[in-house]
């Protein structure tokens, strides 16, 4: 599915990832845990082609990413979320998940691609006339993961989905995300704490100043007070 390996990234002067390999195979889903600023959002933003790479490789399916733009890797099977959601405001939810049908022509007929998006995230459907600019927080979540689903996207990289949210919708998002992964497709998930990562997760990265620290189970890591002192994971 995807293979990152030494994947080096410079924004400016400064060397942000440094030598960063992770793997994401079929329908797993692979968590990448670190502080604010350890480089999470900076991996997926590349792996997207949002940022380009000073050196390494991304493969996915067989197929290099490196020097390919944003829609021609969304062309490809992969599908993101931002941190912020990346709602357009302008549009109603209804039109931003339909948006996705539009980006990448799938196997799968348009309407069904939609209909399995409003499954996944069945409130979206009672908002689907209202505006971007009118959901929470955790709708503009939802609605972001549900457009990525919708691209009929391989493998979905989601930025953050837990961050800034009420502990009552947590558990909600998890579950989606858990069932995306049942319909078949893969996860790549960036999260700062710890303690929101699924306990179906099948893999875990730590990443610390962009380097990769730990990678194991995510029971292991937190049999390792060094990686949990790190991450702030410490009881």
């Amino acid at each position: 599915m995807l293979a990152v390996e030494g994947l080096n990234v410079f924004i400016e002067a400064s060397h942000i990832l440094r030598d960063v390999t992770l793997e994401v195979g079929d329908r797993e889903l692979v968590c990448l845990v670190g502080r604010n600023g350890a480089g999470k959002t900076t991996t997926l933003r590349t792996i997207m082609g949002f940022l380009a790479a000073r050196s390494g490789r991304i493969e996915f399916n067989g197929g290099g990413l490196v020097g390919l733009r944003p829609h021609m890797i969304a062309r490809r099977g992969l599908g993101f979320a931002p941190e912020d959601g990346g709602v357009f405001g302008d549009l109603t939810v209804a039109e931003n998940i339909e948006i996705a049908t539009w980006t990448r022509p799938g196997e799968r007929p348009a309407a069904e691609r939609v209909e399995r998006a409003y499954e996944v995230f069945p409130v979206l459907r009672g908002y689907a006339a209202r505006g971007g600019t009118q959901l929470s927080g955790g709708e503009r979540k939802m609605l972001s993961i549900a457009r990525a689903l919708a691209l009929d996207a391989e493998l979905l990289l989601l930025d953050e989905p837990f961050e800034g949210l009420s502990p009552a919708i947590i558990p909600m998002i998890s579950e989606s995300i858990g069932a995306i992964t049942r319909l078949g497709h893969s996860i790549l998930l960036a999260e700062s704490n710890i303690h929101h990562v699924p306990e179906y997760a099948s893999q875990l990265y730590v990443i610390e100043r962009g380097e990769i620290v730990f990678a194991g189970k995510p029971s292991e890591v937190l049999q390792n007070p060094d990686v949990l002192r790190i991450i702030g994971g410490a009881a």
